[in-house]
């Protein structure tokens, strides 16, 4: 916990060490609590929509003024969360099953350029080391595929397809950074959050608030890790790295 909290603490003081930063993540922070709001007040209204459209800008915003060094895992972070805002805003503009499909796709997208990014560091991954690790993600993917075949019909394989890459990108997230693995993990609690109320009729109360909020956390999660991982790997802190051998400071040659 200790090591989670410091690295939430470095993340935000390197975002907020530049004036664009502060401007990106209070723009998050703003646009994010307000979006939260409308599903509670107007989950279906004009700035339900406005908000969401605006929340993976900022956010990626917030990674580009911490990260002046465009490393690989930044720049597929970013395409990550550039492919995330045209999920948030495609299906808007599109109804039916090809809206939903054209969803699946942007934040398929999304997920394996996380794991793009996020695959030079599968050896620090200990659901990637260890099946013990590795069950509860395989666990409740396998869950969610049984649950919601049923009632996916046509929709089915790219449904399958998505939950694979899905799980792959929380599997190997922890090799990042804890913070990213715990944002990967709450990422895919998310979307399994979506699969149920689609395909099994499993609605929560205030069903929408919690997908978002879970989404939020997730994505703003990984992007912290991303920035403690670029800060390690460039010098910019003195927070070391856990590994499997200890603590250290650098990334591996896929960070450059």
């Amino acid at each position: 916990m200790e090591r989670l909290r410091r690295t939430l603490r470095a993340a935000f003081d390197s975002v907020t060490s530049t004036t664009w930063g502060r401007v990106a993540i209070t723009g998050f922070g703003v646009v994010g609590a307000t979006h939260l709001v409308c599903q509670f007040v107007d989950p279906d209204g004009v700035l339900s929509s406005a908000t969401q459209i605006l929340l993976m800008p900022t956010l990626a915003g917030a990674l580009a003024a911490a990260c002046p060094d465009r490393t690989r895992l930044v720049r597929l972070g970013l395409l990550a969360l550039g492919a995330s805002w045209l999920g948030d805003t495609v299906p808007r503009f599109v109804s039916g099953d090809p809206g939903f499909l054209s969803m699946v796709g942007c934040f398929l997208v999304a997920q394996v350029t996380y794991i793009a990014g996020f695959l030079p560091y599968r050896s620090e991954s200990s659901p990637v080391r260890t099946w013990a690790a590795r069950i509860p993600y395989l666990a409740a993917f396998l869950g969610l595929v049984a649950w919601c075949l049923p009632g996916a019909g046509p929709l089915a394989p790219p449904v399958i397809m998505y939950g694979a890459a899905l799980t792959a990108m929380a599997l190997l997230a922890p090799g990042v950074s804890p913070v990213t693995g715990v944002g990967g993990a709450i990422f895919m609690a998310s979307d399994g959050l979506i699969a149920l109320h689609a395909f099994a009729g499993v609605t929560l109360p205030v069903h929408d608030f919690w997908v978002m909020l879970t989404y939020l956390v997730g994505q703003a999660l990984i992007v912290a890790g991303v920035i403690d991982r670029t800060a390690a790997s460039t010098g910019r802190t003195g927070l070391a790295v856990p590994t499997a051998s200890g603590m250290r400071p650098a990334g591996p040659a896929g960070d450059s």
